[in-house]
């Protein structure tokens, strides 16, 4: 049999062929992370740390289960766009009731079922498949990822069951299980359209402060304009920088303009509730997560507000803080409609 010759440029060859192939088969990012989009993360489809169960495929009168239920979540609970696209409305169905596609820019399309028809908590199904009932954002609407884009309800067949069916359609194709998708999906503080002007409330127990940023253990969120007080289904730690001039309580100004950071409550104490409100700004990708918030007033049911000192040269000149004059701040946690609660 004839044998063929490796020469010595071969075994280099060969060889580094080989390290190549052992670098794409054992590189650490070679294989590609469940649950992401273009290598990213989608955006949760509704404000808030609400529950959900991997039931995608479970059996149905029609078929199988082609989404995930995200379960237990208030009447009219703002739903958003999974990432950047463009929404069409669909309102003929009998058993998906109101429901929405999310034409993503990655190609990906989603589907939104179950959204509300109701004008009140009765579900008395008067409202309809309409803007500013079921569709936050009009038919065609061109929309950014995290954008509030319609209110969570239960209309079609989940009739007195408020949920969210979401699924996921890679490609403008099938469906695929969506619970990895939502695993790693970024959770939004509040809702908004990226650019656009937002002022925003946070309220919870203020756990540090120092260096002018004070840190709060948050209950509720208010955003503005459109928002209402929110309660957040799992507490979230949300540090915020204080603005020079910003109108703080009193018993925080010596730990805010303190050189160093230090506890402030523990769990074990009676809880101060405390609400932040940020200056008027742009929606950026940060702010939604809760990040780069600059707080414009701190107060507190009952205290005293002063202005802190100008820092940072900014002179310590007016800061335009859009809370309507009506704003409840009894220190409670507020879901709509609770009549207690500003609109």
């Amino acid at each position: 049999m004839a044998r063929h010759r490796t020469t010595a440029r071969g075994v280099s060859l060969l060889l580094l062929t080989g390290l190549i192939g052992a670098a794409v088969v054992g590189s650490p990012g070679a294989a590609p992370k469940p649950g992401l989009i273009d290598g990213k993360p989608i955006v949760f489809p509704l404000t808030g740390d609400y529950a959900y169960t991997n039931n995608y495929g479970d059996p149905r009168v029609n078929g199988s289960h082609a989404g995930i239920d995200i379960e237990n979540t208030p009447w009219r609970n703002p739903v958003v766009a999974a990432e950047a696209g463009k929404v069409r409305w669909h309102t003929t169905s009998s058993r998906a009731g109101c429901m929405l596609y999310l034409y993503g820019k990655s190609g990906t399309t989603y589907l939104y079922i179950h959204l509300n028809n109701d004008l009140t908590e009765r579900s008395e199904d008067s409202g309809g498949c309409k803007l500013d009932v079921a569709y936050a954002v009009p038919d065609g609407a061109k929309v950014t990822a995290g954008e509030q884009i319609a209110w969570n309800g239960d209309s079609g067949d989940a009739e007195g069951n408020h949920h969210l069916h979401f699924e996921v359609h890679p490609n403008d194709g099938g469906d695929v299980n969506p619970f990895p998708y939502l695993n790693a999906a970024e959770r939004l503080l509040f809702p908004g359209r990226i650019g656009e002007s937002f002022s925003l409330g946070v309220r919870g127990v203020p756990i540090a402060a120092g260096a002018r940023t004070i840190t709060i253990r948050a209950n509720a969120v208010r955003w503005w304009p459109g928002g209402r007080w929110t309660s957040l289904v799992s507490e979230r730690v949300i540090e915020l920088a204080v603005a020079g001039g910003a109108e703080v309580d009193k018993t925080l100004i010596a730990a805010l303009e303190s050189p160093e950071r230090r506890a402030l409550q523990s769990r074990s104490s009676a809880p101060t509730i405390f609400t932040a409100y940020t200056g008027r700004g742009k929606v950026t990708a940060a702010a939604l997560r809760g990040q780069a918030l600059v707080a414009a007033r701190i107060t507190r049911p009952g205290g005293v507000t002063v202005k802190t000192k100008p820092a940072g040269g900014d002179g310590g000149g007016t800061i335009d803080v859009d809370v309507p004059d009506s704003e409840d701040d009894d220190g409670r946690p507020c879901v709509y409609p609770d009549p207690g609660c500003s609109t």
